[in-house]
């Protein structure tokens, strides 16, 4: 008979959970400027092990205090969801309501991953929605640059002042670090940001390659929303787009962010169709 063990997964499980992830379909993987292999050593990283073997993982480690993203579920074929997820989910839960409690948060994209996280007692907060720019199509962006408004390519020497808009542009929920916004920069295809007379109060960050990009960041500080800030970072973005031939950009964002939303389809964005949903659990800290 082989005992299972769940434990706090480390760099040593580099290999062993390399496999898994190379091998196995039955896998939630967070869209994340990281790989999973990436947060091994965080806190709130377990991998459930059957002798020798690694045949299940979960992780959710927090980068913003209370904010528990879950990062990576994979397990074995020889495993059901729900028993693989039991497992290491009750020791999940309970370290995490010993280190103060958080809210677990997910965007499943597998319906079988939804299903798991209802039967569970996570609920449907919001859905994130993707929207999509044809370059070539009209161009409601071609307006004057913002009074007092100027973009220039963001540099690495800023990117403190950009976490600073970035955390009060979102929710708790949706920051990003001076960490991950270092990650993201350095992952970039086109980085800029907006500057007043202040300082920065936007900024813009793209990835991709080839003929489609992808928006993965726009943010206004509430300050200086409506002076245009937002409309200058995607019309410049769009020349540079086109001058480089590249005709598609993607964006996400929530179905009840109605200010990204109005703002992306006034400025030609189109609706896909596509969305995902974004769950959540409360988990109290422990008494």
């Amino acid at each position: 008979m082989i005992n299972t063990l769940v434990r706090p997964a480390d760099i040593n499980d580099h290999q062993r959970l390399s496999n898994l992830l190379f091998f196995e379909t039955r896998l939630h993987r967070h869209l994340d400027w990281r790989s999973p292999l990436d947060w091994l050593g965080a806190p709130f990283y377990w991998a459930l092990e059957e002798g020798k073997r690694i045949t299940a993982a979960l992780a959710c480690p927090n980068e913003i205090t209370g904010i528990a993203w879950v990062r990576l579920f994979v397990y074995a074929s020889h495993w059901s969801a729900d028993n693989a997820w039991n497992i290491l989910w009750s020791t999940a839960k309970y370290e995490i309501a010993r280190a103060r409690g958080a809210t677990v948060v997910a965007i499943a994209m597998q319906p079988w991953f939804q299903t798991l996280l209802a039967a569970n007692g996570f609920m449907n907060r919001q859905q994130i929605v993707m929207l999509e720019w044809h370059g070539f199509a009209s161009q409601p962006w071609a307006a004057r640059e913002a009074e007092g408004i100027r973009v220039r390519r963001m540099m690495e020497s800023d990117l403190p002042q950009v976490e600073r808009t970035d955390a009060a542009s979102f929710d708790p929920l949706w920051q990003n670090p001076l960490g991950t916004l270092q990650r993201a920069f350095s992952q970039s295809l086109f980085a800029t940001v907006a500057e007043d007379k202040n300082g920065i109060v936007g900024y813009q960050i793209t990835t991709g390659g080839g003929q489609r990009a992808h928006l993965a960041r726009l943010a206004v500080h509430p300050a200086v929303q409506r002076r245009g800030a937002g409309k200058a970072l995607l019309s410049d973005l769009f020349r540079t787009l086109r001058h480089t031939g590249i005709s598609r950009l993607t964006v996400n964002t929530q179905s009840d962010n109605v200010t990204s939303l109005n703002l992306y389809q006034k400025m030609g964005f189109i609706r896909t169709g596509e969305q995902y949903p974004v769950y959540t659990l409360e988990v109290p800290a422990s008494v």
